[in-house]
């Protein structure tokens, strides 16, 4: 491996293409510098430069060299940087997993505050759906997750917090022919039309679906957004987050019905297991700015469809 001025020289040549240029960036005699590109290649015993046009360039074996050399200089770095993050109590990194009942742009001011702290301590952040967010968790694919919806199960280590609770409102398009049903609306009149469901993303437990009645032809989707969408185009029916299609009911793009049934809210959880015995900084970060009530609503309340 090369030293730090070794590498530094060599790609002084590589940019300059001259012995006295690259002393002249360097702040060096040219000598000094000739002299130095002469033991290293005597110490490697190669040809690293090539001295047979005017302009001074490396040779293929100097150019495999810097480079390579160059990215084992910012791996040793980035291992330093590691080592001491670790020192002071911060993790080598953090990997965040939300329900996708969330949307991610409510993350991003987070992400920003986050990133102001200069930990450099980098993020993962991915979502799940249902029984896949906790699984997240169980499997080690999650230091965090953030709004998991059903209750928290049996997993060693975890610790839990209540993030809020989610209303939900039953809509239609207003062409489906549920909009002019008669209220309140039965369990059997609604199993008669297809419902839009967000898949469970859970690899372990079978696949969980909210507010789906038994034999009720489904159409399932990526998202919650995809979900909201496909409802106002008709093309099937189920509850929604009613803080964010609060909108599009005022607008008369989807029409809310009174159940028979209602659906209770759900209350979100956010979980997390201590690595190595604690907590380390950056998680503790998240977890009180998770416990602030303003960011709370505004990741349960989400976007306005």
């Amino acid at each position: 491996m090369l030293s730090p001025d070794e590498l530094q020289l060599l790609q002084a040549i590589r940019d300059t293409g001259s012995l006295s240029r690259a002393a002249a960036l360097l702040g060096k005699a040219p000598s000094t510098i000739s002299h130095a590109a002469r033991q290293l290649e005597n110490r490697l015993d190669a040809l690293l430069f090539d001295r047979r046009r005017y302009r001074l360039q490396l040779s293929p074996a100097g150019r495999v060299l810097v480079e390579e050399s160059a990215r084992i200089h910012e791996d040793v770095q980035r291992l330093t940087l590691r080592v001491k993050q670790v020192a002071r109590g911060w993790e080598d990194r953090l990997w965040i997993v939300c329900d996708e009942i969330f949307e991610f742009e409510t993350l991003l001011p987070v992400i920003r505050d986050f990133d102001a702290l200069g930990s450099g301590v980098p993020l993962r952040i991915g979502h799940e759906v249902l029984g896949g967010t906790w699984e997240a968790l169980r499997e080690g694919r999650a230091d965090l997750v953030i709004g998991a919806t059903n209750e928290p199960p049996t997993i060693a280590g975890l610790r839990w917090a209540e993030l809020g609770r989610m209303d939900w409102s039953f809509a239609v398009a207003p062409r489906h022919p549920l909009a002019r049903a008669r209220e309140p609306l039965k369990p059997e009149q609604v199993q008669k039309h297809r419902a839009v469901v967000v898949g469970d993303s859970s690899r372990q437990s079978g696949e969980r679906s909210y507010g789906l009645q038994t034999g009720q032809p489904r159409l399932a989707v990526p998202t919650m957004r995809a979900k909201i969408l496909a409802q106002r185009e008709g093309l099937g029916v189920g509850w929604l987050p009613a803080r964010r299609v609060q909108g599009l009911i005022e607008r008369g793009e989807l029409v809310e019905k009174r159940m028979a049934q209602p659906r209770e809210p759900n209350v979100l959880y956010l979980g997390w297991r201590s690595r190595d015995g604690g907590e380390g900084q950056a998680l503790r970060w998240w977890l009180d700015r998770l416990a602030e009530p303003r960011l709370a609503k505004r990741l349960i309340d989400g976007l306005p469809a």
